[in-house]
Parts: C-alpha cells; structure tokens; sequence
C-alpha cells in the first residue's frame, strides 16, 4: 500500500489482480507440437493508441509505478529489440515497455503497445533471453490484436472486479452479487488490466508464447528460454504457496482460462526445438545479471512489507497478522488475503471522521448496483484503536451462502483502514484473530524493517547451495528460495566462478 496513495485517497481503493499472466508449474520432457497460423497486425492502430495512452498513467499508479533503477533503461532496450521481430511498423518507437515497482511476478499488455514487467518478475529470470521471452510474449498479444479479438467480452471481464477474481469459484459466473461487484472496479485503466492479465483465452495465450518464441529465434535469442522462464515462475509459484501453508495445487480462478501448466511448459519446448532446432541462440546471462544486480527484491517499504504471516507498513506505522494458512500479497493500494477458509483484503478510503458512513461507503463499493443489506455497524476497541464492524449474508449465483464484513480502524479523524473479507456463511470467525491484530507500529519497530535487494555473488571453492542459502534475508525455505530464484535443482552442483542471485538486506 502505497503512502502517498493512502494519504491522498478519494475513492474506496481496489487492488488489482496479482496473478501472473504467464504461469504454470513445470514440466517434463518435450513433446511433438505443430505450429499454428497465427493472423497478426502489420500496425497498431489509431485507436489503440489512443486508448492505451488513456489508460496507461492511472494503471502506473495502480501498479506502484515505473522503477526507477538502473535497470529500466535494460528492460526498454531488450523490449524495444524483441518488438521490432513483430513486424509492426515502427514498432521500435510505438512500444512502450515499462518495468514495474511492484513485488509481484506478472507480465502483461494493453492496447496501443504498451509492455509491462515488474521488477519482481525480471529477479526471478537468469539471463537476457528469458527476459526477451517474456516481453516477446507480451508483444505477441498486441501483435496478434488479442485484446481487440476479446473486446465483445470486456464489459463482463470488467465487472468481476477484483475482489471477484480474488474469491474465485466463491462468486458466480455473471449476473446476482457477481455484477454488484464491479463496483469495486472504479476507471478505465483498471478494466484494462483486468482485460489484460486475466481475458486471454487458453488459445491466446499458447498463441503469444508461439509468437514470443518466434520473435526470440529472429531476435538470435534461444528460443528455449521462454520455457525455462514459465518453469521457473511454477516453481515460485509452488513455493509461495508452501511459505503461505497452502495447497499449491490449487490454482486461483483465473488459471482455469489459462492452458494447463504442465503441459504448456511442454509446448514451449516443442515450440522452441521445431522453429529452431538444436542451434540454441544467445542467452547473454552476464549481462543480464550485471544489470540485475542491487534491483529491489520483494515488497518496497513504501508500499508496506510482508514478513512471514504480518503485514508491516513502517511509513503508516500500522501492522496486522494473518491466521495459518493464509497468504498475502501486497499490491500500491491493498493486501490480498487468501486462504481454505476465506478471503479478505485490507485497503483504505475517504474517511470524515463518521465510522457509520465509512462503513457504508465501503458496502456500497462491494456491492455496486446492487444494495448489500448488512446489519447493525458495532464499535469496540481493537489494540487501543476505535473499530467498527458490520455483517452480511448473502447468495451467490450457484446459490452458496457467504457471509460479507467490513471490519475498519480509526487512525486519525481523517485516516481509517479496513478489512472486507468474505467466507462461507457460519465461517467468519476464522478471520477474528486478523481483525484483533491490527495495531500501530512504533517508531523503533518502523526504523527496523529493511528492504531486501537482489545481491549477484560468485560461488568459491567449497561452496554449497545450502551454504550460499544461508546468507538469504529470510528466515524460512532457505535453500528452496535459493534454488527457485536461481532456476536450480535440488541436485545441482555449483562450480567455483559460477554467479548467482541471493536476496539481503539492504538499507533503506
């Protein structure tokens, strides 16, 4: 959660969805696979541009900005030279690829060539190719004009809302509380991401990884790399569900529209092998690790940080703890809570000093046209802090019963936070311990929580991988954090010389 968001909030905050475009979970060897005929544009249109550079300022904010390290001016100069293999006219000026300050590992489009990588995503790869898969990725979906071919259903994309796609199979399919939802999606360049990262159809996306791997050929880049890339972000993902407690076999809903993960690892491969063969191509990993060196890893202080079950906002001075088995992710205006047992998300909006109003606001936003009656607002003290609750219990479209709270938290007579958070009905008190844990942080727990970067290292002799885990700024799944990040096995032996990524602290 962003400060300076917080501080000028005018609008119930949403945050938008932090599932990756591109993932999967590994796979095995290759198989036979053949090529499709893929229509793509000679131009981006007009139109396109026009409504991608509309969209674009509100969507950087959103997604905590561009990053502003050393390692910008890179990600734009490999991007600009895997675009102009699109055939686009002048796409080596009509692109716009931006790196990301944001803690998630995502890639994604919208309309008018506008490219995004966050700086998360770009640490967890090992060298200039993979990066050059996944922007080519990106640039195949514009090529292909996927988000035009998807405009017919844009409205319905865009009234799930994000706390639509963050419940899942909780929430219907279209219509009832579904629709109200789309209350929480407030502008345009919300519904454009929205579009972007979760309304490619399974065929699309095996279309954008087919044409990444052909621009990487064109490029003199391996082609190969954008399959050791969607292997390296399944096991991240299946880390980050075994940190979080939960079962990494079950995918967000917003995977059911992607292909399934093992085997489109699979396809890449088969891609790679038959537009390429066994020449490989360029793969550039020192430059890219020199480039990489020192770029923030993990949650920006700025945005609040997340250290193993809490949530710790040193610039707010706030901080609260989610139960076992729950997860967190953090986005510039909300934390995305999720577990078995329900889901949540903890933002802010316009607060005047009346609770009551808050409160009902924030309803309002869950709700959108359709009016969520909840019951009587309570007020107690949580930790020192004036807090206010409300409940409801309402149908889905499947018919399931949920209950719905809004649960928020004065900190001054024009700040106040909350949580809404969603269960099946009878199921709410799963989430009593999070809701008593919000307090406010002191200026010596404030002063305490450091950022963490990535910190490029040469193994010596006698080195281990569990030895080199040892120096990682966290304090659980050492090794297994060093491994994913490095895109190593669990048997893999490391060479004196070889360089490798580890995660440190740094000052803030």
């Amino acid at each position: 959660m962003n400060t300076q968001l917080v501080k000028a909030a005018a609008r119930t905050a949403v945050a938008l969805g932090s599932a990756a475009a591109l993932l999967v979970v590994p796979g095995a060897e290759a198989q036979s696979v053949k090529l499709a005929r893929i229509k793509t544009a000679t131009s981006i249109s007009a139109a396109d541009k026009q409504q991608g550079a509309k969209a674009h300022p509100e969507l950087m904010r959103d997604f905590g900005g561009a990053y502003t390290g050393p390692q910008t001016a890179y990600v734009t100069r490999v991007g600009q030279k895997i675009a102009v293999q699109s055939g686009l006219s002048n796409a080596g000026t009509d692109f716009t690829v931006t790196l990301l300050n944001s803690p998630v590992n995502n890639a994604f489009a919208i309309p008018g060539g506008y490219i995004y990588v966050t700086r998360q995503l770009m640490a967890l790869m090992n060298d200039e190719a993979e990066l050059a898969g996944v922007l080519g990725h990106e640039v195949g979906h514009v090529a292909a004009r996927h988000s035009k071919r998807r405009q017919d259903a844009a409205t319905r994309n865009a009234v799930i809302g994000i706390l639509g796609t963050v419940l899942g199979g909780m929430i219907g399919d279209q219509g009832g509380l579904l629709g109200g939802l789309g209350g929480l999606l407030q502008n345009n360049s919300m519904q454009l991401a929205q579009i972007a990262t979760l309304g490619f159809s399974r065929n699309q996306e095996l279309e954008a990884d087919q044409l990444g791997a052909q621009y990487l050929v064109k490029a003199g880049y391996d082609p190969a790399a954008l399959a050791s890339m969607l292997a390296s972000l399944a096991n991240q993902t299946d880390l980050d569900a075994r940190v979080a407690g939960r079962d990494s076999r079950s995918l967000p809903a917003w995977a059911s529209t992607h292909p399934d993960p093992a085997s489109r690892v699979k396809r890449a491969a088969a891609i790679a092998r038959q537009i390429n063969g066994t020449k490989g191509g360029l793969r550039n990993a020192p430059a890219f690790l020199a480039a990489l060196d020192g770029v923030l890893y993990g949650d920006d202080p700025e945005q609040g940080v997340i250290e193993g079950s809490e949530f710790l906002h040193p610039d707010l001075r706030l901080r609260f703890a989610v139960p076992a088995g729950f997860g967190m992710q953090n986005s510039a205006q909300a934390v995305a809570i999720s577990g078995s047992g329900g889901q949540a998300q903890f933002t802010y909006g316009p607060y005047s000093g009346d609770m009551t109003a808050y409160i009902d606001a924030v309803f309002k936003g869950v709700g959108g046209q359709q009016r969520i009656p909840y019951g009587a607002v309570q007020r107690t003290t949580v930790n020192g802090l004036p807090a206010s609750y409300a409940s409801a219990t309402v149908s889905t479209q499947q018919g399931q019963r949920v209950d719905i709270t809004v649960f928020a938290y004065e900190f001054a007579s024009d700040r106040a936070y909350h949580f809404v958070a969603m269960t099946p009905a009878g199921q709410m008190r799963s989430f009593d311990a999070m809701f008593a844990s919000v307090r406010r942080m002191s200026d010596a727990e404030a002063r305490a929580v450091r950022p963490r970067r990535i910190d490029v290292v040469t193994v010596s002799r006698g080195e281990s991988a569990a030895s080199i885990a040892r120096r990682m700024a966290f304090t659980s799944f050492q090794t297994e954090r060093f491994l994913v990040l490095n895109g190593l096995t669990a048997t893999a032996a490391l060479t004196p010389g070889q360089r490798v990524k580890i995660a440190v602290y740094a000052n803030r």
